[in-house]
């Protein structure tokens, strides 16, 4: 029953220090596949992640094949594109009774096609209103689906409570 974050490729230091700063925040395990934009030595990583970083539960992941074949063991996957339709708060992100596994792709082409295909029932989007933004920052896209991700699994773990109680 955990939430698992993983960075596919993440190619700004910023962006992953900031993804692992809110993982640590709510109690999530932050998943990084190689190769990635910078060394995970880089002052600037340790900087977005403040004095936390050192505290983020990490696991670095040589590529996507071998983080593949450990997925099933570590819950159920949402794949988060501008190519889908379906927004996250349509799917089930926070079941309390598994655990859950947010997936994010590099920030300047997001997560392979061949990827979004072999998951396109999995696959969930950030609506956007605007016509002239194309996506979100990717430690803000983070931030919304972790955050709902917990307010899914309070919510049905309180209404469990209500019916069972």
């Amino acid at each position: 029953m955990s939430i698992h974050v993983v960075l596919v490729h993440p190619e700004i230091h910023w962006n992953t220090g900031n993804a692992g700063r809110t993982c640590l925040a709510v109690g999530a395990t932050l998943h990084l596949i190689e190769p990635l934009g910078f060394s995970l030595d880089e002052k600037q990583v340790k900087r977005a992640g403040l004095d936390y970083w050192e505290h983020v539960p990490l696991r670095v992941w040589p590529g996507w094949d071998d983080f593949e074949a450990a997925l099933p063991q570590l819950g159920a996957p949402w794949f988060f594109t501008t190519r889908s339709t379906r927004p996250y708060w349509a799917a089930s992100l926070g079941d309390p009774s598994g655990s859950t596994v947010l997936v994010f792709g590099r920030e300047t082409a997001g997560l392979p096609g061949a990827l979004l295909e072999r998951y396109a029932d999995r696959c969930v989007t950030m609506p956007i209103a605007s016509d002239v933004v194309r996506s979100l920052n990717l430690s803000t896209t983070v931030g919304i689906a972790l955050y709902e991700a917990v307010r899914q699994r309070v919510t049905a773990t309180e209404q469990k409570t209500n019916i069972d109680g």
